[in-house]
């Protein structure tokens, strides 16, 4: 178990599209003079590197008895890609996206619009369905697994930004010549707290009283799940898995004559501009602790390295305010008993650099980091 822990944030660079499923053994070869890789109890940390359109900051926590976060960043002639991939009911889905969806998108042989985005996620949902069949008869619980999936892409000075479930991405934007900065959102989040999530539920299913319930102050599509929109919870969206032998809090009392969840990604494009400072690419476990604000106002106070480890330090402190527990006694409680008080987190920073980016220049040799390899 040590030496799983010890490779939960593998990360190296490899030859661009030639992605393994492993990086045991692989020392991280980096592109600056200094970059400090490292960990802090369950807390591990890329302070700075090199990714095609500038610089990059990657951190994660575990709190879950088995991490279920999964994030790559990849660089290459096309551009860059980023994802962050938060499971949940278990890690096979996150780690099934990150095996994939950028498999997927490869095969677009560098044509990037939103329709090339969606077919990889669609792809990828195919996929991992016919995974879940191949083992429903000695695995029927994978039916009940799932995972958020945030995509950004960066082509020819344009962020395509794709997402299921809530986890988010945060623009940080100068503003003008005032030396302040503005935090937005770009993400689409599909959670069933969210009034206008709850308002598209019903229009969809506007026979179901119970397609959205209140169970202890959450709002739950059908009462048992808070995301309306993944990859993977197939016992939502194919009645062939809603049934025994998955557990009974999964079954629904009456017939599914039609899908309940979505694979189906929101998609937004947005010119980059030389005002774009930085993006947060973050599962919902740090957005749980900060706002938009604080998180780009924490990038924007502080030197570039180490941006991700100091946002989920603050997600942390924040979290042991709330529990009216010291920081420092949150670090000493281990995984599984940590899901009490915060969420796995992922948080990938990306510094925009417009010199290369208005080029169309690409920093070589092309980039994959992946983390969370192994547990």
């Amino acid at each position: 178990m040590l030496q799983a822990l010890m490779n939960l944030l593998s990360l190296c660079f490899r030859p661009f599209g030639q992605g393994s499923s492993s990086n045991s053994g692989t020392k991280f070869q980096s592109f600056v003079g200094i970059s400090k890789e490292g960990k802090d109890g369950l807390l591990w940390y890329r302070d700075i590197g090199r990714y095609g359109s500038g610089e990059f900051s990657m951190a994660v926590v575990q709190a879950n008895q088995v991490l279920e976060d999964q994030s790559q960043i990849e660089s290459g002639p096309f551009g860059t890609f980023v994802g962050v991939y938060d499971g949940h009911g278990g890690p096979e889905a996150a780690r099934f996206v990150c095996d994939h969806l950028f498999r997927h998108f490869q095969e677009t042989q560098g044509v990037v619009t939103s329709e090339t985005i969606q077919r990889a996620f669609c792809l990828t949902e195919e996929g991992f369905t016919n995974f879940v069949s191949e083992l429903w008869s000695t695995r029927p619980q994978m039916a009940t697994v799932g995972s958020c999936c945030l995509v950004g892409v960066i082509c020819q000075q344009t962020l395509f930004v794709a997402n299921l479930g809530d986890s988010r991405v945060v623009l940080g934007k100068k503003v003008g010549n005032t030396g302040g900065i503005a935090a937005i959102q770009l993400s689409t989040e599909h959670n069933a707290n969210l009034e206008a999530i709850r308002h598209e539920l019903e229009d969809l299913h506007p026979n179901d009283s119970q397609i959205a319930v209140l169970k202890r102050g959450v709002w739950k599509v059908k009462g048992i799940i808070q995301v309306s929109r993944s990859i993977g919870d197939v016992y939502m969206k194919h009645a062939r898995f809603n049934r025994e032998p998955i557990d009974a809090k999964f079954r629904l009392p009456e017939p599914m004559d039609m899908p309940i969840l979505s694979a189906n990604p929101t998609i937004l494009s947005h010119p980059l501009h030389p005002n774009d400072s930085f993006l947060v690419f973050a599962s919902d476990g740090l957005w749980e602790q900060l706002s938009n604000e604080k998180v780009v106002d924490i990038v924007h106070s502080n030197p570039r390295a180490g941006s991700a480890k100091r946002l989920v330090k603050a997600a942390l402190q924040e979290a042991a305010r709330k529990r009216e527990t010291r920081y420092s006694d949150l670090q000493k409680i281990d995984k599984k008993v940590r899901r009490h008080f915060h969420d796995d987190i992922t948080v990938i920073v990306l510094f925009l650099n417009h010199d290369l980016i208005s080029k169309g220049a690409v920093q070589t040799p092309p980039v994959s980091i992946r983390s969370a390899l192994e547990h």
